[in-house]
């Protein structure tokens, strides 16, 4: 096999043309292997096979800098530097990361999980080269999904200014161009990247710029004609008008063409683009169908691309889909907002059934949520549903837009909590503490998959801020017998007991239950409270907590700096002397990925965990 070939970085380099068809299609069969047996990223993976083997032979690692953005387009790129073997642990604990990771292989310019960001950071990256005076590539990858977002277009709008090489590459996998504009554009390309027509340009500027008022004339109206002439014949005139020099469109299967048009952009001085057009899923039929259902997976059968384990039960995700569309039968004034995650956040039947009220921003979450303060200040109530890792990036938008003006914005936090395989950058476990500490701000977390739907009716009929959040797994059925009518601030008693209080919110109640039965063998009646809101704390109920009890335990999916419990803690120490207080969530560090499981015990969030220390202070 090629691939056998293929054991350090630049290897490569030492194949002959004729080898590389043939490395791309192993390659793509060894990432359906282990993506089938262990899940991950398939479509973008496929999309890029040939682009990450061009940039390969062009670049010299680790000297050059590659910076992926997302990053879960990185599989190629990953075995090409020598991590073939890492692949049997992809995404599990302890195991290879399904993103670039500078602590895993020094071939890893920078970490990524989120988009928009290989922009900026690769023109952070050229800016240190120069002052260093070095001599290294920077090449950063960004989707034409990412470029939607804010950020990219400011580092865009940055680098037009560079006078150094940056080469930013457009992977774009929706855009149709027809074959004759895409020909001449290539053409066009290859003619302005040449070394004669770019020293040519240069040397003509300098000899007008000496020909005072005339001269300066006379370039203005060659650069007029040449510009007229490019907007007839070159697509990529938005990039070329802000000072990037625009190669393409490119046909991103073609490595020969692809390489060509690298080693012409390394001669570029100044911020280069080269478009690329590639497609999702390649090489695998049931990801070249449907690429969105195929972009995070768990294992599936290779034959037909069906999962090894089937959904047995529904998520939460799929609660929020039903009821969200059952309310906005009887609300007319709810609507919905994504940050181009519609299938992600179940919105695609909302989309069919009621496509007036359903909006799409593209990846701009900052973005999301000043529009749906806007639409809620022109009467409307619109739910925002996002990843919880995700809406971080829109705080600033949360803290003026939404909650100084007091508007009825429902965020719904998706995939909060510990999410598992995705790693650090997916973790939702900060929004407690983020968006308690911003006024008018009501944060809510469900129990269970009742107490879900009660809370998105709730919200519907709430004229404020609030948010929902809720985890990534299957809607649990536990505690079916307890739902109480959600009233704002009020938390719902499950066991009332003595001596030690569990105090615990979301997906913690069942640990709390768990807990609850360890502490009962050793003859403790313990307490357990659904406190369901994070803000407006229940201070009635801790109140009297704090009479019967001289233990309160707090339980988070979440980081203990600024969560639920250290708010309770505060209260317990301002309002009591003899009560002690044991807070349980996420230490002060990353969280790698692992199963949820793993994840659970390592952060001591699991309920024999939690027992032990209750056993301990007791």
């Amino acid at each position: 096999m090629v691939l056998d070939k293929i054991q350090r970085p630049n290897d490569v380099k030492e194949l002959k043309e004729q080898e590389l068809p043939i490395l791309a299609d192993e390659i793509r069969q060894f990432i359906i292997d282990k993506v089938s047996d262990n899940g991950g990223h398939l479509a973008s993976n496929l999309g890029v096979v040939e682009l990450t083997i061009a940039l390969h032979r062009c670049l010299n690692f680790p000297q050059d800098k590659l910076i992926w953005d997302v990053g879960h387009q990185s599989y190629t790129h990953k075995i090409l530097t020598g991590r073939k073997n890492g692949f049997d642990s992809l995404r599990k604990y302890h195991g290879m990361s399904g993103f670039p990771k500078r602590d895993e292989s020094n071939c890893d310019a920078f970490d990524t999980g989120h988009s928009s960001t290989s922009l900026s950071a690769g023109l952070g990256m050229v800016c240190a080269r120069e002052l260093k005076k070095e001599k290294y590539k920077v090449v950063s990858v960004i989707g034409d999904g990412s470029l939607t977002g804010g950020l990219a277009f400011e580092a865009l709008n940055n680098a037009a200014s560079l006078k150094s090489n940056y080469i930013m590459i457009l992977n774009d996998n929706h855009m149709s161009i027809s074959e004759n504009v895409g020909g001449l554009s290539h053409y066009l390309a290859g003619v302005r990247t040449a070394k004669g027509y770019t020293n040519f340009k240069k040397n003509v500027k300098a000899s007008l710029s000496k020909m005072n008022a005339i001269g300066e004339e006379l370039e203005r109206n060659i650069r007029r004609a040449k510009s007229m002439l490019k907007q007839v014949f070159i697509p990529g005139m938005f990039f070329e008008d802000m000072g990037i020099t625009y190669l393409g469109p490119i046909d991103g299967h073609n490595i020969e063409a692809l390489t060509e048009v690298i080693e012409d952009a390394k001669q570029v001085e100044g911020a280069v683009l080269i478009h690329v057009i590639t497609e999702k899923g390649k090489g695998y039929e049931p990801a070249q169908l449907h690429p969105e259902s195929y972009h995070g997976v768990g294992p599936f059968i290779k034959k037909n691309g069906m999962a090894k384990k089937p959904k047995e039960e529904a998520t939460y995700t799929d609660i929020f889909a039903k009821t969200i569309c059952e309310l906005a039968q009887t609300h007319e004034k709810l609507v919905t907002i994504t940050a181009a995650m519609m299938d992600g956040c179940g919105l695609k039947g909302f989309a069919k059934r009621f496509p007036d009220r359903f909006f799409d921003v593209g990846i701009a979450e900052e973005h999301a949520v000043t529009f749906a303060c806007g639409l809620a200040a022109g009467g409307f109530h619109p739910f925002f549903a996002v990843y919880s890792s995700f809406l971080q990036r829109g705080y600033d938008q949360i803290l003026h837009d939404m909650c100084m003006q007091n508007l009825p914005v429902t965020l719904m936090l998706d995939r909060a909590g510990l999410v598992g395989n995705d790693g650090e950058t997916h973790q939702g476990v900060f929004d407690l503490s983020y968006l308690t500490m911003i006024p008018n701000m009501t944060v809510f977390a469900p129990k269970n998959r009742y107490e879900f739907q009660d809370a998105i009716a709730f919200a519907a009929d709430f004229e404020a801020p609030m948010a929902i959040r809720y985890p990534k797994t299957d809607a649990v059925r536990v505690l079916k017998e307890y739902r109480e009518p959600i009233k704002l601030g009020k938390s719902e008693w499950i066991r009332r007991g003595s001596r030690v209080a569990l105090l615990a919110i979301g997906t913690m109640v069942e640990t709390a239950m768990e807990v609850e039965e360890l502490l009962a063998k050793d003859g403790i009646d313990a307490t357990v409270v659904n406190l369901r809101f994070a803000k407006p704390l229940d201070y009635e109920m801790l109140d009297e907590v704090l009479d019967y009890h001289s233990l309160i335990v707090t339980m988070e999916e979440n980081v203990l700096s600024g969560g639920v419990g250290e708010h309770i803690c505060r209260y317990v120490e301002m309002h009591s002397t003899g009560v002690r207080v044991i807070a349980c969530g996420i230490p002060d560090k990353f969280i790698h990925q692992g199963s949820i499981k793993e994840l659970l015990e390592e952060t001591g969030l699991d309920a024999q965990s939690i027992y032990q220390k209750i056993s301990t202070m007791l």
